[in-house]
């Protein structure tokens, strides 16, 4: 999963999020550093009932949070969704304008963007894609 920081950077770089179901999320500055959140029409919990773990679904959640607005959200991009933003954002680049090539310490993305050729390099997937995504962004 791609990490809060660098879904921040693409935030901050111009990123547009359409909330969906099963999409994920973290909430900034307000003790929750540690979570990941989800969208989903329902709200599923992992408690312990009786000694035993079990899921439970609650209608609401009764928390100390009552809201946050989505634009203080930071949306953490699944790996298909960052290359589905990506390939977007390089619309009338030349063919073939998106590459990705396994190695052996990870991944390189290579796109092609303003006629250039560039390779970002990293451990997982989603930090390529997100890497390459938030150079264009910032270069556009």
């Amino acid at each position: 999963m791609l990490s809060p920081n660098l879904a921040q950077q693409l935030k901050s770089a111009g990123l547009e999020w359409q909330l969906n179901n099963n999409d994920f999320f973290h909430i900034p500055d307000r003790g929750f550093d540690d979570k990941v959140f989800v969208v989903t029409d329902m709200t599923v919990l992992v408690e312990e009932l009786h000694g035993n773990l079990a899921v439970t679904f609650h209608g609401i959640v009764e928390w100390a949070l009552d809201h946050v607005l989505v634009n203080e959200l930071v949306w953490l991009p699944s790996e298909s969704q960052l290359r589905e933003e990506l390939e977007k954002n390089l619309v009338g680049e030349p063919e073939p304008s998106l590459t990705l090539i396994s190695t052996a310490d990870g991944y390189r993305c290579e796109i092609c963007f303003k006629e250039k050729f560039l390779a970002f390099e990293g451990f997982g997937v989603s930090d390529v894609y997100a890497t390459a995504l938030l150079y264009v962004l910032k270069n556009k």
